[in-house]
This record gives structure tokens, C-alpha cells and sequence, in this order.
């Protein structure tokens, strides 16, 4: 016995300009079905909550799957898998696309040579899929604009569940965004953590979906914003600040990088605070309480 619940949606042209769509959801559990071999033409991200199955490769390869876990479906790749008939197994369901998925290949966030994927704890994308599922109720007018979002939301709780990746990040990642305004090259980086500079693009390809030269520069140009809104330094300053000795070199990386010049972003942005903005989060589900002034 099996229980099946799910949900097929039609996002219009506009709702497609978004980026992603949401165009399903489904919840399932028990000795369900085998799947396939089947071709698809759109993304599905299968979170198996529970129980246990196997997946076969087009070229003939089974593997087992254990949960918690992940299956790609990826358009135009063959799949086909099933839980096991004596156990089953309890999964979660969204089907989606969008020109956006071309990107969120490109960094590492969907797979498509690697379907079975293991999570360290599959919480946090079920309680995703649960609340797509409760936003698919037909008579939400916010319905394709909230599943669509949601979407963009389980490929960042997907790819923090992963298995092989640190929750909160890679320890290589923390020491490079910790020293990134230290006048370090790529290769001085590498050396500090014991690896070739090879070693250290991998790493950060495969933690950050990008170079090291990317994610230092993305840090550098992030801490040169806060200085520039929250501070009356001048722009050399800022750029010795951020790593940078040439302040004519980092305005022009600042401009080509950002779209607008440092001296126009302060007039932009400008929150001037005596010592500097709080390094401390505030928990939004505790805000500072504030008084109201008395009515004049």
C-alpha cells in the first residue's frame, strides 16, 4: 500500500521571466511504484525522507539509496529507480524550470552527473516542499510567485543538507573569507592550507560554485560597501582597508564590478554611524523594542 499526494502547475511566460517555476509538488510514502525508465524534460528534486530503494543508471549501473536523500532528475537524462517493495520509503516531490537552472548548474547547486546525492539531514528541504505544497492550494493568487520563489529556497536547503559539504560551510571557505582583505595572492592562500593552488580551486568550485579569485574579490568588494556606507574614510582608505595599495586600481575594479563608481555608491548608500555599523546580527524573531514618541 501506498498513499500519493500531488499538485501540477502551469506558470505563464511572465512567471517563466522570473527565473524558476514551480510546475509540481507532490508528498508520498509507502511501497510506491517503480519509476521508469522515463525522460524528462523539466528538473525534479526527489527528498527521500525515509525508508531505502535503488536507482539505476542509464548505462546499466545500480545503486542502492539509503535515506536521507537526494535524486536528480534532470531533463533529458534517463532515470530510473524504486523504493524497496518490502520497506518503501517516504519522499517529497517538486518539479520545476527556468532559465535559472542553467545558472544553479553552473554553480554546483543542481548536478546532473550526479543523481543519487546523500544529505546529512533532510529537515530543511521537506520543509520546503511542505509549504510549496501548502502554497499550491488552487485558490492562491500568489500561487505561481510563491512556489516559484520556494524553488530558489530548496536549492539552498538542498545544497546545505549535503552530506559531503560542512552545514555552515567549509573550513577553507571561513579562513578565506576571514583573511580576505590581507594583501594575499591566490597561491599565498593555497600555501597557508597546505595546498596547491589546483588543491584550492577545487575546494572553493566545489563549496562556492566559483574561483578563489571570485569569492575573495566577492568578500573584498562586500566589506569596501559596508566602509563606504558606514564610514567617512576616503576611498584610498577603504581600498588599503579591503587589500588594495592602488586606489586608482580599486576604483576601477569597484566601478566594473558593482556598476557604479565608489564616491557615487557612499552618496547612494551613505548610513554614516559614529565607530561603524554592529557586527552583531540582529534575531528578527526578537526585535529591539522601540517607543513611540507621544503624539504632539
Amino acid at each position: 500500500m501506498y498513499h500519493t499526494w500531488m499538485r501540477f502547475l502551469t506558470p505563464g511566460p511572465a512567471h517563466h521571466r522570473l527565473g524558476l517555476v514551480c510546475l509540481g509538488v507532490g508528498l508520498q510514502y509507502g511501497a510506491l511504484p517503480t519509476v521508469g525508465p522515463r525522460t524528462l524534460d523539466h528538473h525534479v528534486a526527489v527528498v527521500i525522507n525515509a525508508g531505502a530503494g535503488w536507482y539505476l543508471y542509464p548505462d546499466g549501473r545500480r545503486t542502492a539509496i539509503t535515506a536521507p536523500a537526494l535524486l536528480w532528475l534532470t531533463p533529458g537524462v534517463p532515470h530510473h529507480y524504486a523504493p524497496d517493495p518490502g520497506t518503501g520509503w517516504d519522499e517529497g516531490f517538486v518539479d520545476f524550470s527556468g532559465p535559472a537552472t542553467v545558472t544553479y548548474t553552473e554553480l554546483g547547486y543542481i548536478e546532473p552527473d550526479r543523481p543519487v546525492v546523500a544529505l546529512s539531514d533532510a529537515t530543511g528541504p521537506r520543509g520546503v516542499i511542505a509549504r510549496i505544497a501548502r502554497a499550491a492550494r488552487r485558490d492562491n493568487p500568489l500561487l505561481e510567485v510563491e512556489t516559484g520563489a520556494a524553488v530558489h529556497e530548496l536549492l539552498v536547503a538542498l545544497r546545505r543538507a549535503r552530506a559531503d559539504l560542512a552545514p555552515d560551510g567549509d573550513q577553507v571557505l571561513k579562513a578565506l573569507a576571514r583573511d580576505a582583505c590581507l594583501p594575499m595572492s591566490v597561491a599565498d592562500h593555497a600555501a597557508r592550507h597546505g595546498m596547491t593552488p589546483a588543491e584550492l580551486r577545487t575546494a572553493v568550485r566545489r563549496g562556492a560554485g566559483c574561483s578563489p579569485k571570485d569569492y575573495l574579490l566577492g568578500v573584498r568588494l562586500g566589506r569596501a560597501k559596508e566602509l563606504l556606507a558606514a564610514t567617512e574614510l576616503p576611498v584610498a582608505a577603504v581600498a588599503r582597508r579591503v587589500g588594495y595599495d592602488d586606489p586608482a586600481y580599486f576604483s576601477r575594479l569597484f566601478t566594473r564590478r558593482v556598476g557604479t563608481a565608489p564616491v557615487r555608491f557612499r552618496a547612494q548608500q551613505g548610513r554614516t554611524v559614529p565607530g561603524g555599523w554592529s557586527n552583531q546580527v540582529p534575531d528578527p524573531t526578537d526585535p529591539p523594542m522601540i517607543e513611540h514618541a507621544p503624539a504632539p
